[in-house]
């Protein structure tokens, strides 16, 4: 989807496909989720506490103030009555009250029914042990009541002792655990927010790793395959430009493959054409030397021929470094004697460097050295660089051809000249020397040229060997 079409677009369906929008959405619902859940967090709080209550009516000891008041009644009731009506009632007391202790004191301050039977309780309580039991019992850990017999405290008293432990309203224990549940429910809310917005992220984060995936894991060709889109926000738009830029960089290489074709087909034709009309030149030429010319005449002859010469030999190269480039130059390596070569193809070159003038320095071992080339590839090599030096290092009249057997065996090529960022007369493209470096690299040796003003050495050995 282009820009255009993007602008067209009204504002609330860009708004639906925003990253932004939809992590607005989800904060806001986090905050929606609050009151949302006030609800809940009430049926978790009265669910407990209706449970309590329903079972603190079944738990006659839960109420110690009902407790206090209902045995202040019961004692009041039996101010005048027998002794034997009071063990009665204290019986029927015992009976509700069952897990409870309970005993009387009559007026003469003796012990009188105890329910159950308690050791510790003396026959017949004075002041002090009075005061110490009363002392005891409001601050121990049973929980006690005394009520006095009748209106007057001339009666006697009745008894009533619980453990405070069995006391404890199941109410009570539910409105301790109220603000644990509101905790509890806060922090559900924040891990649920917490898990939509890891969900939310992690997409982002997978499709984003995945287009990372896809630009740094190129196809066959060096262009990248491109990625499926399966939403139109922020990163969708970002792959939709990933795969228009895909598109552009097929059909520019495309382009450039169709155009490298016209342009080796075009070379390929020119280099065949050309070649007739220079060799037509050269056999006139030829003819014109064994008519009856001036000197001036003979040198102008030898200078159109060697002339001609020269563009024949551009043509070649041009050709070759075409189809060097376009890996179709027959190439067959085998294992040859270089040292045998080399001899055989300076002997070629001999007369040349002679009639130049130039002093030859020629050094080949008598042992063999052996390379895995291509042999016609190695001759053209050689062919280049003695033939650089013959035209451009004219000047320094020196050459020199050394094959050493050292470290796998390297030839050495010298001279005198001015060196390659010199002028000489025939400096062309360099064109020679590129289809060398192609040559040598496919037949994986390499050359280290060192040039200066004295001059050039061109050094050619194995790769391994370096």
């Amino acid at each position: 989807m282009n820009t255009a079409t993007r602008r067209r677009e009204s504002f609330p369906k860009r708004l639906r496909r925003s990253l932004m929008s939809q992590y607005l959405l989800l904060v806001l619902s986090a905050i929606l989720l609050i009151p949302f859940s006030f609800p809940l967090v009430g049926l978790m709080i009265g669910l407990p506490n209706w449970w309590a209550d329903q079972a603190d009516k079944d738990n006659p000891y839960h109420d110690g103030a009902r407790l206090e008041r209902i045995w202040h009644e019961e004692a009041a009731k039996l101010g005048g009555a027998a002794p034997e009506t009071i063990d009665s009632e204290l019986r029927r007391l015992h009976t509700v009250y069952s897990k409870a202790g309970m005993f009387w004191v009559d007026g003469s301050g003796n012990t009188r029914l105890q329910l159950p039977e308690q050791q510790l309780l003396p026959r017949h309580w004075n002041a002090d042990y009075t005061v110490q039991f009363m002392k005891e019992a409001a601050n121990g850990t049973i929980f006690t009541i005394v009520a006095f017999i009748g209106t007057s405290r001339q009666e006697g008293f009745l008894v009533f002792q619980m453990d405070r432990e069995r006391m404890i309203s199941l109410r009570a224990g539910a409105n301790h655990s109220d603000g644990a549940i509101v905790s509890a429910v806060m922090l559900l809310v924040l891990a649920l927010y917490l898990l939509m917005s890891l969900l939310f992220f992690n997409r982002i984060r997978t499709r984003l790793v995945r287009l990372q995936s896809a630009m740094t894991s190129p196809a066959a060709g060096g262009i990248p395959n491109p990625v499926a889109v399966d939403r139109t926000d922020e990163i969708g738009q970002l792959e939709l430009a990933f795969n228009s830029m895909i598109e552009q960089l097929e059909a520019g290489r495309l382009r450039e493959a169709e155009e490298e074709q016209l342009r080796r087909n075009l070379i390929a034709k020119l280099s065949h054409d050309l070649r007739t009309p220079l060799t037509t030149i050269r056999g006139h030429a030829f003819s014109l030397v064994q008519e009856n010319l001036s000197e001036k005449g003979v040198q102008s002859l030898r200078l159109i021929d060697r002339k001609v010469e020269y563009v024949g030999q551009l043509i070649d190269n041009l050709l070759s470094y075409t189809l060097l480039s376009s890996g179709k130059y027959p190439y067959e390596p085998k294992s040859i004697d270089v040292v045998r070569m080399a001899r055989i193809q300076f002997a070629g070159w001999y007369p040349a460097f002679e009639q130049a003038d130039f002093v030859i320095d020629l050094d080949l071992p008598e042992s063999a050295v052996y390379w895995h080339v291509d042999p016609r590839w190695l001759e053209r090599v050689l062919d280049n660089y003695l033939q650089n030096v013959l035209r451009h290092a004219r000047s320094g009249r020196y050459i020199a051809f050394h094959i050493v057997t050292d470290g796998g065996g390297q030839i050495r090529i010298a001279d005198r000249g001015p060196g390659m960022a010199g002028q000489s007369e025939d400096k062309g493209a360099g064109i020679g020397l590129s289809i060398a470096s192609l040559m040598l690299e496919d037949m994986q040796l390499r050359s280290e040229v060192r040039s200066s003003e004295a001059g050039t050495i061109i050094l050619i050995r194995p790769d391994d060997s370096i």
